[in-house]
Order: structure tokens, then C-alpha cells, then sequence
């Protein structure tokens, strides 16, 4: 097979903008991970006028796809975890060419995850924790249950995500596998959720309950990296804090994340006047009790 899509392969890796080229094969229980192809090449460039370039082939009655990949898409996949395959990608791939060992790098990174990186995802997922549980709450409360039984799945499965990260690992496409292992408190409730023959709604009322307290209990490891950053000035306007570049992947659930830690006392609201009477700008900063 290898030799067959070396040509193919050759042109790429005799390319200066190119940085890497891996191959993964179908696992023959697992051919989701390639998407039913036979073998995917995965071309990480440092430049390209399109983030992503897909190339089908056909031969001996195979089939295989090369993925041009720029080198900044991969980070921000690998950063807000929008592409969970690309994890699995690049742990199972054979190394085709390495320029500059970039690809065997970038391996040692995700399989140590320094703090840093754990931080900022540990604080996106919670940031989606957080929405899905309000949102959830909500519908809940107005008895629409199976609506709020849709958001409550979601914010399960983000808290076994936020689980699997805390212990230094990355969330992959069998995370319940690996949160049995890790937090199984997280895994029966899951199961409770699906299995027990409790009304939904007396389910949905156990379910929050349960995670109030474990999102309660995660809250000011999840939040470092925000507060971190917000530190970093007296006080923002919101459309400061949408704008800054570090907290940019946070801003489509980000008022409902602020709202919450107002709420638990890590963010404090400040009120500057502006021209009108009794109207005044609602600016945020970190509890004074935390600077």
C-alpha cells in the first residue's frame, strides 16, 4: 500500500512548505476513524491558501484520501478539539517524512499535554459545560423535558471530556471508555440518565442535582485560564473581552460562562458612568478576593 501512494507522497514531501506527511491505515473494527477509506495521508503544510485540501484516490480496488492540512488549522483543531479524529490520527499514524522532526514533536507534546495546553482546554470545555447545564436547567424547569434531556446528554458528555483532560489526557472518539476508567462517578451517571426506569422527569431532577455539585467542585480549576488573562487589566468591557485574541475560542458561550462565575463570586461587576443619567457601562474584572 505504501508503496503504491509513494509517488503521491514523494511530490509532497519535496516540497519546502512541507512539514510532515503520516499514513493511517484502517483498523478493521475501526474503519470510522479513516472514514471507511483504506488509508488516509496526512499532509501538514506550514502555509496554504485553504486551511484544508481533500484528495480521493482509487487502487486495487481501495480506496484512500490525502488531507492537506495547514499547520495553524491543526493547532486550532488540536486546541479546541473540533476535529476529534485528527487525535487519533496522529497517535496511530507511521511517519512518512518528518521535516525537522515538526511531527515527532508535535507527538511528544500531546502525549506529555503540558499544563498550559490542559488549562485553556480544560477552560473551553467547561465553557460548553456550562451552557449545555443552564440551558438544560432552563427547559427543565419550563417541563420541556426532552428537550432538556438533549442538553443534559451534552453536558454529560462534556464533563467526561473535562474528566478525561484533568487527568492529562486527551478526550478521544471513546470517551466513555475512558472515563469508566478514570472517573466512574461521571459513567453511572450517564447511565442512570439512559438505563433507569425512573420518569424522565424525576431522571432529569437526580442528573442535576448530581452535577451541580460536580461542576461546583470544578469550577476554579476550570476558570484559571480566563481569570488569568482578565487579571490582567482593572476591569474590561465586554466587547474587550470578546476581542482578546487568548479568549477569542471562549465567545460563543462566553456570557453565559461570565454570568455563572458572577455567580460563584470569581467575577466581580464594575459600573463606570457614561454620558446618560443613571445608565453606566458593565465592565468585569477578577474578585478582588482572588487578585
Amino acid at each position: 500500500m505504501e508503496d503504491i501512494l509513494r509517488p503521491i507522497y514523494q511530490e509532497r514531501a519535496s516540497q519546502s512548505n512541507t512539514l510532515g506527511v503520516l499514513l493511517i491505515e484502517k483498523k478493521q473494527k475501526l474503519s470510522h476513524i479513516t472514514d471507511s477509506f483504506d488509508v488516509i495521508l496526512l499532509v501538514v503544510v506550514k502555509e496554504a491558501e485553504r486551511p484544508v485540501f481533500i484528495k480521493h484516490y482509487t487502487y486495487d480496488n481501495k480506496k484512500a484520501a490525502m488531507h492537506i492540512i495547514a499547520e495553524e488549522q491543526l493547532q486550532e483543531w488540536l486546541l479546541l478539539g473540533t476535529n476529534r479524529k485528527i487525535f487519533e490520527w496522529l497517535h496511530d499514524a507511521k511517519i512518512l517524512f518528518d521535516r525537522n522532526e515538526y511531527v515527532a514533536n508535535l507527538k511528544t507534546e500531546l502525549r506529555e499535554f503540558p499544563f498550559n495546553g490542559r488549562k485553556i482546554k480544560m477552560g473551553l470545555e467547561f465553557t460548553k459545560l456550562i451552557r449545555r447545564y443552564v440551558d438544560g436547567k432552563a427547559l427543565f424547569e419550563s417541563k420541556q423535558f426532552l428537550d432538556a434531556y438533549n442538553h443534559v446528554v451534552h453536558s454529560l458528555h462534556h464533563l467526561a471530556r473535562l474528566a478525561v483532560i484533568e487527568n492529562g489526557l486527551h478526550p478521544e472518539l471513546t470517551v466513555w471508555h475512558q472515563v469508566k476508567k478514570i472517573e466512574p462517578e461521571i459513567y453511572k451517571l450517564y447511565e442512570e440518565l439512559v438505563n433507569s426506569e425512573e420518569t424522565l422527569e424525576k431522571r432529569l431532577e437526580l442528573l442535576f442535582l448530581a452535577s451541580e455539585f460536580m461542576i461546583h467542585s470544578r469550577t476554579s480549576i476550570c476558570s484559571v485560564h480566563l481569570l488569568e488573562v482578565l487579571s490582567g487589566k482593572e476591569h474590561w468591557l465586554f466587547n474587550e473581552i470578546m476581542n482578546e485574541k487568548e479568549l477569542i475560542p471562549y465567545s460563543v458561550d462566553l456570557v453565559v460562562l461570565l454570568e455563572y462565575l458572577i455567580e460563584k463570586h470569581l467575577i466581580d461587576i464594575v459600573n463606570i458612568e457614561t454620558k446618560g443619567h443613571g445608565v453606566y457601562h458593565r465592565c468585569y474584572q477578577v474578585a478582588k478576593k482572588l487578585s
